[in-house]
């Protein structure tokens, strides 16, 4: 080989000696290389919600008091607090003698008996008897059937069996009763109006006060994730979102304007104490059916950009993706880059390794 021959070799071995160096600088190691196992995930399309955390005290709905409809004698007997009464159990003792409670919105303002007048709380009492067992027709109207109905009943109840409910026999809540407390005393006599005790619902939920620039992305029906004090997560649904603010002193603001929210959640609370504080994630924006891999897929790049690494017959492709949304409950974030497609293989950290 002449000098002319020598030379041209040398700048071809320099040129791709120089080439791999300027590829292995735009292609890093992959993450095996670097001491990190890898696998691959699939790239899906699905919908991806980012949420906002935001914290949240856990009670129970509704706020009851408990009033004496009528009747005459001595409190015997008051729950405890923290007790859950339900339909047909003592609410209170009077002369001995249970006071059960029934389900329904209004208050009992008048005895029951053949002969009354129609209305909408002889409905109460007869949804209340049917959903004890004592099969009838509910509608308005007091008949024999309700009669012979509210017989059956007492004797069940070891109350005085005579067909007619006299004022103070029962009491009307919404729902169940979880005692608070007691705002009268055994002992006390009993009279129409009486406070006897208070309380809440039996099911749980979670106040959360919002700042109000959030209040346009959160409706009435909307799923919420809950994180409990020990970490575990439960299913939560807003049921009321409050229409005004109300100004509340915070640790960084003494005059933060904040609106009440309303959650209810799923599955039990026991062993949590009243008024633990916990964790919601609240859905601030969602978008449907969009490519997204998981969040652990993507590669930091310089100017807040990222890759990811398509693995495709043994082959590595880095492409450059626009990060959307990230959804951290599910472990996704929504991405768009060059080629890729549903379905494509993206290098992941092995977990099982």
């Amino acid at each position: 080989m002449g000098d002319r021959g020598f030379k041209v070799a040398a700048v071809l071995v320099l040129a791709a000696a120089t080439g791999s160096a300027a590829w292995a600088l735009r292609s890093p190691a992959p993450r095996s290389q670097a001491g990190i196992p890898v696998g691959t995930a699939p790239v899906v399309r699905a919908d991806v919600a980012e949420r906002q955390q935001v914290n949240g005290t856990l009670g129970h709905s509704g706020t009851y008091d408990v009033i004496a409809p009528g009747g005459t004698g001595v409190l015997t007997r008051l729950p405890a607090t923290g007790t859950v009464i339900e339909r047909g159990r003592a609410v209170y003792e009077v002369n001995g003698a249970r006071v059960p409670l029934f389900y329904g919105a209004r208050p009992a303002w008048r005895a029951f008996r053949l002969g009354m007048t129609d209305g909408a709380d002889v409905r109460e009492l007869e949804d209340n008897l049917n959903a004890l067992g004592y099969g009838l027709t509910v509608d308005r109207h007091f008949s024999l059937a309700t009669y012979w109905a509210v017989r059956q009943w007492q004797e069940a109840a070891h109350l005085p069996v005579t067909g007619s409910v006299p004022l103070g026999q029962v009491v009307f809540l919404p729902g169940p009763l979880r005692v608070g407390g007691q705002d009268a005393k055994a002992g006390s006599a009993v009279r129409a109006g009486l406070l006897v005790e208070h309380g809440t619902g039996s099911a749980p939920d979670v106040q959360v006060q919002l700042d109000p620039t959030l209040i346009p992305s959160v409706h009435t029906g909307d799923q919420v994730t809950v994180t409990m004090p020990d970490g575990t997560g439960r299913k939560g649904r807003i049921t009321e979102v409050g229409g005004v603010a109300v100004t509340q002193a915070t640790a960084t603001n003494p005059q933060q304007a904040l609106a009440p929210v309303t959650i209810t959640v799923s599955g039990s609370t026991a062993g949590v104490l009243d008024q633990a504080q916990v964790q919601v994630g609240i859905t601030t924006a969602v978008h449907r059916q969009v490519l997204a891999v998981p969040i652990v897929a993507l590669l930091a790049r310089p100017g807040g950009t990222y890759d990811v690494v398509v693995v495709s017959g043994g082959v590595r492709r880095h492409v450059a993706v626009q990060a959307g949304l990230f959804d951290e409950t599910a472990g996704l974030v929504e991405v768009d880059g060059p080629g890729l497609a549903e379905g494509q293989q993206v290098e992941v950290p092995d977990a099982g390794a």
